[in-house]
């Protein structure tokens, strides 16, 4: 859904990348309020009333979501056919497998914070504040988003891409040395600052890059590599967690951010080049 979305979003503003960007800010910062609500409401829905009421509420408004995004025809991208660039598949766009690299390490950040977070605040003997916490990580990151939506784009989008990747490998690395939950707090608050920048960027260099027939399947690779790593980023931080304990799991998202900001530095010179060939393209 998150792909066919910005797919819409990237057909209604293909003409002004201004617009675009201000979209793709708008869906972060819908995003990360998500984040913070729907736990608290499923939650509180499973505690109050039923176990099964939470799981089912989130079941029927995603139902609902879809039928209503389903009936927006108006904003429907149209099926474009002719010779692609990409020999017909969407992997094959130049560029866009290093992204989906990048978007892998960043998922992978993204999604071992969360559990990492669990198991120290569980470690406190405080498992209420987790969702607290979390929800401070995600707020940092929907701030961003807006902030940056009103500035709107300056300079290169590969350049703010590898800036923004970096600023989440460095501002990780506090979470590694933070002694109690108040420290926590601040650390995970200011480490997702980074994050909607990092999507926000990605996404708009996808649409920039991939050819107009093969623009949904191109976010829908995206989006799948960012899944991909918050899956892998769950696994390997419950394990580096029960291997060698909540603080030590830190260094899960802090390794995996560094990738991110490798990747990127290193694919920075390719990216600049296909972006320039896009954009000298007729």
């Amino acid at each position: 859904m998150g792909a066919f979305v910005r797919a819409r979003w990237a057909e209604v503003h293909r003409a002004s990348a201004r617009l675009l960007h201000t979209a793709y800010s708008l869906e972060s910062v819908l995003d990360e309020v998500i984040y913070i609500v729907g736990p608290v409401l499923v939650i509180t829905l499973s505690a109050r009333i039923r176990p099964e009421a939470g799981p089912l509420t989130a079941a029927l408004l995603l139902a609902v979501g879809v039928l209503l995004f389903a009936a927006q025809r108006r904003t429907q991208p149209p099926v474009r056919t002719g010779p692609s660039p990409a020999g017909g598949w969407a992997p094959r766009v130049p560029g866009l497998g290093l992204l989906v690299l990048s978007q892998t390490a960043v998922g992978a950040s993204y999604g071992s914070v969360e559990v990492v977070t669990v198991a120290f605040v569980g470690a406190h003997h405080d498992t209420a504040l987790s969702g607290l916490m979390l929800g401070g990580y995600a707020l940092g990151s929907g701030l961003a988003g807006a902030a940056l939506s009103a500035v709107g784009p300056r300079g290169a989008i590969t350049t703010r891409l590898l800036v923004s990747v970096c600023a989440m490998a460095l501002t990780s690395v506090p979470l590694l040395f933070a002694p109690g939950l108040a420290v926590l707090r601040v650390t995970l608050f200011v480490a997702g600052i980074s994050l909607a920048p990092t999507l926000i960027t990605t996404m708009g260099l996808v649409s920039h890059l991939a050819p107009a027939a093969r623009l949904t399947e191109c976010i829908t690779w995206t989006v799948s590599g960012l899944s991909v790593g918050v899956a892998l980023g769950y696994a390997l931080a419950g394990w580096v967690v029960d291997a060698a304990g909540a603080s030590t799991g830190y260094a899960v998202p802090c390794a995996a951010a560094a990738l991110a900001a490798s990747t990127v530095a290193l694919a920075l010179p390719r990216l600049t080049r296909v972006c320039a060939q896009r954009h000298a393209s007729p």
